[in-house]
């Protein structure tokens, strides 16, 4: 910053008209400090880079608003004289100048836990790879393969080369950058409730860093059996000494409000709140994402999200195959533990929350948990279940359920689920909020409907006939596949005639934006590089959504409902048609048009 010349002494006032050694002195101080501040400013703004440039220019020391201690794996662990150290509050960066050696030279150590399993495989390392391949990654990085089965670093690179792809454009070579994300993973073989495997994995982490400031995140991609004991070793024995360290936990997170409640408490002795990142990936799809967007920055939509206007909300997802040999996991679950409790009922939370203060993660957490507070019990009557049989389409036979050799015979076990949810307040009372959610159905998708209410004394209703369904205005967010969002509205047919029809005003995002949507995964491991809570889950939020759906589950445990049958690669048991009726509701996904 160049010196500052102050103004000829002319332009004062008369009464304040400095001595002209006055004025010198004035000028040398003055620029003195001003180039104090520019020293400052400059090695500042060394460290810190603006969101939306490019990400590989930021540094992990400055990625949250934090110092890099600000969070230790200790933190919550009663008695640790390094909790008690680290829970004093710390200054942020901006408050004091920053050295070099606080600004650079902090290594990110990312380890899978489970690294042989199938999510490891076929998703955790892909996205990693992609961050790297788009300098999302900090430049001192390295990933470390954590699981029982024995394997060299040589063995565990080319296992994971396999499932690596690159992005569309071609600015880098994707040999090379394979060839280089490789050289950067290792593998460690131990068990998850031995501390001593831990330590030998923490030295190794200790020596790829070299000494340098480290920030450790670990991704718990096992069985939630055993997250206690990976989280207990690696808290003590592997966490970071001088930087934060992170643990990203996968769903399911309990099977009801009592376990829920007991791995968080059992996670707690040993992690901070801040420290666990409840991963559920479906936060991370680009239509979810969008939904805030769509709402919040669009004065046509806000206006019209309550209860005067919308008529009800359909959250829909379906596979279309089975269990597929996972039916020993997923019959311990059941579609609503697998599917509603988190996923769906994740999503309508971000839908029908209020505007929150900001877009901090903490303020937006808090209008999700009001919602989630506000719903009313679930009813046993508002629910349908069903189960999948075998069936012959096309000259192929299609199992059921129960013939999956990894299921239980007899298994009780919802496949499908359909269900009536209310939101008690000002905003959405009286309005039904449908889920939808089932495997082995006649098509795969993921989508948020939004039906509005019918016209009042609509001037062309003699043009539609008697059925009014059908010009109703829709909303309708597509997750997946093909991820749009469209608007049916009516219109009239070109001609002489008065021929309405029904149309759709289309987003498709292939076409509006040809370039690679990234995986969930990747932004959610990016988010919690950074720091960034929001797409994760906060455990007031856990508790209220298992407060929920537990009393139901009970119930239709205890009772050993029966489900419906459902042949595979149909629509559904018919109860869930009728369960819609019930509320004056009619599925939009059954349209022909769709």
């Amino acid at each position: 910053m160049a010196n500052i010349i102050v103004p000829s002494p002319t332009i004062f006032t008369s009464s304040c008209v400095l001595r002209r050694e006055q004025q010198q002195l004035f000028v040398s101080k003055f620029n003195a400090v001003i180039g104090g501040i520019d020293s400052s400013y400059s090695l500042w703004n060394s460290c810190i880079q603006p969101r939306n440039n490019s990400r590989n220019t930021f540094q992990l020391k400055c990625s949250n608003g934090h110092p890099l201690n600000s969070v230790s794996s200790h933190d919550g662990v009663v008695g640790s004289s390094l909790a008690k150290e680290d829970s004093k509050p710390q200054p942020t960066e901006a408050s004091y100048p920053l050295s070099n050696s606080e600004c650079i030279g902090s290594n990110l150590s990312i380890t899978v836990v489970g690294a042989s399993g199938d999510l490891a495989k076929k998703k955790i390392f892909p996205a990693l790879f992609a961050l790297y391949y788009e300098d999302w990654l900090p430049e001192n990085f390295i990933v470390y393969g954590y699981a029982r089965t024995k394997m060299t670093d040589e063995e565990l690179r080319d296992m994971i080369s396999k499932t690596l792809t690159c992005r569309i454009d071609k600015r880098e070579n994707c040999e090379d950058k394979m060839d280089q994300f490789l050289k950067r993973c290792f593998y460690h073989s131990g068990l998850y409730n031995s501390e001593d495997d831990f330590s030998d994995l923490d030295s190794k982490l200790k020596e790829k860093e070299g000494g340098k400031d480290s920030n450790r995140l670990f991704y718990l991609s096992i069985p939630p059996n055993i997250f206690v004991d990976v989280v207990k070793c690696a808290s003590l024995k592997a966490s970071s000494r001088n930087g934060w360290t992170r643990v990203i936990v996968e769903k399911p997170f309990g099977r009801d409000s009592e376990s829920s409640s007991e791995l968080t408490r059992c996670l707690k002795q040993y992690l901070a709140e801040e420290q666990i990142f409840r991963i559920d990936h479906y936060l991370g799809k680009e239509l979810v994402e969008n939904l805030s967007v769509l709402r919040f920055s669009n004065l046509v939509f806000e206006p019209l999200w309550c209860r005067n206007y919308i008529r009800n909300v359909q959250l829909i997802f379906s596979e279309d195959f089975g269990t597929e040999g996972r039916g020993g996991y997923f019959d311990n679950y059941g579609i609503i533990r697998d599917i509603m409790q988190n996923h769906l009922l994740q999503i309508l939370a971000l839908f029908a929350m209020e505007t929150p203060v900001s877009l901090d993660a903490e303020d937006i957490r808090n209008e999700k948990v009001k919602v989630l507070r506000s719903m009313r019990p679930i009813q046993l009557e508002d629910v349908v279940v069903g189960q999948y049989k075998g069936h012959n389409k096309g000259g192929k036979s299609y199992p059921g359920y129960t013939d999956d050799p990894t299921v239980p015979k007899g298994s009780l076990t919802p496949t499908f689920a359909a269900a009536a949810l209310f939101i008690d307040n000002a905003r959405w009372d009286g309005v039904p909020f449908l889920m939808k959610a089932g495997k082995a159905l006649h098509t795969k998708r993921a989508e948020i409907r939004v039906q509005f209410r019918h016209v009042p004394g609509n001037l062309y209703k003699r043009n539609f006939g008697t059925d009014l369904d059908k010009t109703t205005n829709e909303l309708v967010l597509r997750v997946q596949p093909d991820e749009a969002i469209y608007l049916k509205i009516n219109n009239k047919v070109p001609g002489l005639g008065m021929r309405l029809d029904r149309s759709d005003l289309n987003l498709l995002y292939r076409a509006r934006y040809p370039r690679e949507i990234p995986d969930a995964y990747e932004r959610l491991l990016l988010d919690a590089i950074e720091g960034e809570r929001r797409l994760f889950i906060r455990s007031d939020e856990l508790d209220a959504a298992w407060s929920l759906f537990t009393p139901l589950l009970k119930e239709i445990e205890s009772k050993k409902i029966a489900p419906e049958l459902y042949p595979y690669g149909s629509r559904g048991p018919v109860g869930a048609h009728y369960l819609a009726a019930k509320h004056n509701v009619r599925w939009g996904d059954l349209g022909i048009e769709e």
